[in-house]
């Protein structure tokens, strides 16, 4: 059973950063596609970043691109999310999903259709 388990959220300046955790269990690490996702009060749900575990390859939504930094760790199945400079508009729940890596499949994983499982959010508040 695919489990996630998102963490590190919390009320933070403007300015501020932060460092989310996505902890995963219940599948091959290397043989996914871990995603960042936000959803913010009245919106919907948007990609932030995304990471192939095996290759290392990245993508970012354009209005983080130089604010944020996905990695993972494969000895912890564990990817990580640093953020910032943040801004009050970066105040949403933040979320970890997974989708089995696709060979040959040469999207972004930065659309929830694209996943499978989610974990619980973890919200981070962004005050002026």
């Amino acid at each position: 059973e695919v489990q996630l388990q998102a963490s590190g959220g919390g009320l933070v300046q403007a300015g501020g950063s932060l460092r989310l955790s996505c902890a995963a269990s219940g599948f091959t690490f290397e043989d996914y596609v871990i995603g960042w996702f936000r959803q913010g009060p009245g919106k919907e749900r948007e990609g932030v970043s995304s990471i192939r575990i095996r290759d290392g390859s990245t993508y970012h939504v354009d209005s983080m691109k130089g604010r944020v930094t996905i990695s993972s760790d494969r000895a912890k199945n564990s990817v990580y999310l640093q953020m910032g400079p943040l801004k009050p508009e970066d105040t949403a729940i933040y979320f970890c999903a997974a989708a089995r890596s696709i060979p040959g499949y040469d999207g972004t994983y930065l659309y929830p259709w694209e996943y499978d499982d989610w974990g619980p959010g973890t919200q981070v508040t962004v005050s002026s």
